[in-house]
């Protein structure tokens, strides 16, 4: 009997460490998920908390591995990077790893001000301020540091920044800079758009940063699109990048960190390959080895983990509706919500995830293609990332069909206008935390309930 038990087991080693299947219903990371269904309904988005800390864990000890390994002489420091998901619950749980902050815009400052005065972080923390700035959010980093905060560090990204510092810091002030990498052979542009080039980093020391006593330049920063991937593209852009750090602090003796962005990648398939602890020992190598060959000391190593932090705790759950058989092949299962809204990575990159049947693994299996309820011709899911087709379970017409989409922990919300408006008025659905108490026993919070048509028809100005 062809079964979708079976299926996934021929495919994949599984269970795993994440997924397995009691009763033909799926458990994620111990959790019943057909429970989680029961109770609240779907569609659902959920987080599982737990992970957040893991993968901060799970890093944390493959680059001091590394470094004890390989006898380096730097310390690692972990950021996140707040971009990939603000909500509170994410932060907060990450902070209580001893971590630190990456922040992207102005309104990143205010959140990091509220975690200060709730306790969750001191002036110690480490905010490391990237991006392209506006008034707002380069007079927000300077209050930030006028009132004591001496460990945030504004990243310059180009060359008129540091102006604006100068007339809006009234403290000594750590600075970073940012180097304007290139781009993959692939990508439409050579050289990013963000940073400061190669070229001009060097005179921009001399002539602006070094004849001022009040900053002092601490950190070089560069980030890859492609995230932290054992490629010729990669170890040459890091190799570039250390080259740079090294001719830097033979002029300049504060310089002692370098800020490697561009993260681990997440599992986007239940068989997932990626050595971690190699690309990090092969990281420190690199580093180690240039400053060595340059005579200078290695510097502390800094990442920003957005992603990798917490991708993988989230989890989006689905009914099917019905099946539409559309022509001799093409048979669709229609779900209760919509890709645009809910994930819109799948539509708008291509982003694959892995997708998993919650209920019914007993039953055969066939070839499906997934669509949301919206108009939009593009609101479907059609391929997974180690195959060009999905399965699922058959199921009668009594039966309802529950499936998961897992690890879309980052970005989805802030993507899909979380709160707002969506497309065709399909409304965000409804955020479930679960975590453990201290016994081990599974307990559930409901974040955020089903998006309501009153705040949608407020928003369009329908009510008052």
């Amino acid at each position: 009997m062809d079964r979708y038990i079976d299926l996934i087991e021929q495919t994949f080693y599984f269970p795993t460490e994440e997924f397995k299947v009691e009763n033909n219903e799926l458990f994620f990371n111990g959790v019943p998920l057909m429970d989680i269904v029961n109770k609240y309904g779907t569609p659902l988005k959920l987080t599982y908390l737990p992970k957040i800390s893991s993968q901060i864990q799970k890093a944390k000890k493959i680059f001091n591995d590394a470094i004890a390994k390989n006898n380096y002489q730097g310390s690692y420091t972990y950021c996140y990077c707040t971009k990939s998901s603000h909500f509170s619950f994410v932060i907060e749980e990450a902070l209580k790893n001893d971590i630190h902050i990456e922040t992207s815009s102005a309104y990143d400052i205010p959140i990091v001000r509220a975690l200060f005065e709730t306790g969750k972080i001191n002036k110690s923390n480490y905010i490391i301020c990237n991006g392209y700035k506006r008034q707002e959010y380069t007079d927000n980093v300077s209050a930030l540091i006028n009132d004591g905060f001496y460990n945030c560090i504004p990243i310059l990204d180009n060359l008129n920044e540091l102006d604006v510092y100068n007339t809006t810091i009234n403290q000594p002030c750590q600075l970073g800079i940012r180097l304007a990498s290139d781009e993959e052979p692939k990508f439409e542009f050579y050289t990013s758009r963000l940073g400061i080039r190669y070229n001009d980093v060097i005179d921009l020391y001399k002539n602006k940063i070094e004849p001022n006593d009040k900053f002092k330049l601490k950190m070089l920063h560069y980030f890859i699109n492609s995230g932290i991937k054992d490629s010729t593209y990669y170890w040459s852009e890091l190799s570039r990048f250390v080259h740079m750090y090294c001719e830097l602090k033979k002029i300049n003796p504060d310089l002692d960190s370098i800020d490697i962005g561009g993260g681990f990648p997440i599992k986007t398939t239940v068989h997932f390959e990626y050595d971690y602890a190699y690309m990090a020992d092969q990281i420190i190598k690199t580093v180690k080895k240039i400053c060595t060959e340059e005579g200078v000391a290695v510097p502390n190593i800094f990442t920003e983990f957005g992603s990798f932090t917490v991708g993988e705790s989230g989890a989006t759950i689905y009914s099917v509706l019905g099946n539409k058989l559309q022509n001799d092949k093409e048979e669709w299962c229609m779900i209760d919500s919509s890709f645009i809204t809910t994930l819109p990575d799948v539509w708008g990159l291509n982003q694959k995830y892995i997708l998993l049947a919650v209920n019914h693994w007993d039953k055969t299996y066939s070839k499906v293609k997934i669509g949301g309820i919206t108009c939009d011709s593009m609101d479907y899911y059609n391929s997974e990332a180690h195959q060009n087709m999905v399965f699922m379970p058959k199921v009668n017409t009594e039966e309802t069909l529950y499936i998961g989409f897992f690890h879309t922990g980052a970005y989805q919300e802030s993507l899909g206008g979380y709160g707002g408006i969506q497309h065709c008025l399909v409304p965000a659905p409804k955020h479930i935390l679960i975590n453990k108490n201290e016994k081990g026993e599974i307990e559930t919070k409901l974040f955020a309930p089903e998006q309501t048509k009153e705040s949608m028809l407020k928003i369009l100005g329908y009510i008052k």
